[in-house]
């Protein structure tokens, strides 16, 4: 099975574009969260004073610096509707997006990757019916090629966790349960807290649950290309399942 890394460059109206149509000098990335997003914006030399305008506009300025390299700024932003992203249309024909967008000289810049070249064909017919796109570069990723390291973005993977659930998970985590051996067991974690033990266990459960169900897909493109099966692992029956 073969997979393909493909790279796009997209216009459509977007403020993010449109800042850097007008300071082409300007560079940003960004991130998605499930609420925001998480803006990166780099220029060489001095920001003029419309630029340094527009970035106030933006959110919140998380970080900010100037020196020999040039300015730098990480903002917390939510001035692109993520329902109006075209990720959602990279979903619907079996591409994954890969962080982050870059926004350079009034283009919009994504790669994604398919596992199946006439996935991407049909995509970009898709985006080719309302907007100005040209596909940069499409190729055959081996097996010892596939982006292990690509980072699932954060939004996708915690998605639809309560605040609860994502409290017990970070709670676990850090007292050492998920450790070889564990630092801690299931009675002693919930003690710690103001709930019961099955209370506990049921929003923790539920946060792995939905964690690994969110993370199937990345982990399908890791595994899509190998040919082996370490675990020796029956797969008669699941396509048995299937069939019926």
């Amino acid at each position: 099975m073969s997979l393909y890394e493909a790279s796009i460059r997209v216009k459509h109206e977007c403020p993010y574009r449109a800042i850097s149509e007008r300071h082409p000098d300007l560079t940003i990335r960004e991130w998605p969260l499930s609420d925001c997003q998480v803006l990166e914006l780099t220029a060489e030399g001095t920001p003029t004073d419309a630029l340094l305008d527009e970035i106030d506009q933006l959110g919140t300025v998380l970080h900010e610096s100037a020196d020999d390299d040039g300015y730098h700024v990480v903002t917390q932003s939510c001035l692109c509707s993520l329902e109006e992203s075209i990720v959602d249309r990279f979903e619907a024909h079996n591409c994954l997006y890969q962080s982050p967008t870059i926004y350079r000289q009034g283009w919009e810049h994504y790669t994604l990757v398919a596992f199946d070249s006439e996935d991407v064909r049909a995509l970009l017919g898709d985006l080719r019916s309302d907007r100005e796109i040209e596909l940069l570069s499409k190729t055959s990723i081996s097996e010892t090629q596939i982006p292990h390291s690509m980072l699932a973005p954060a939004g996708h993977l915690f998605e639809d966790l309560t605040d609860r659930q994502l409290a017990a998970l970070q709670f676990a985590l850090e007292s050492g349960y998920y450790e070889q051996p564990r630092g801690t067991s299931l009675r002693e974690l919930a003690d710690r807290t103001a709930v019961a033990r099955s209370t506990y266990e049921e929003h923790l459960r539920k946060a792995e649950n939905k964690l690994l169900t969110n993370a199937g897909q990345f982990l399908r493109l890791v595994t899509a290309t190998s040919t082996g099966n370490p675990l020796g692992v029956d797969r008669s029956r699941r396509a048995e399942r299937a069939a019926d």
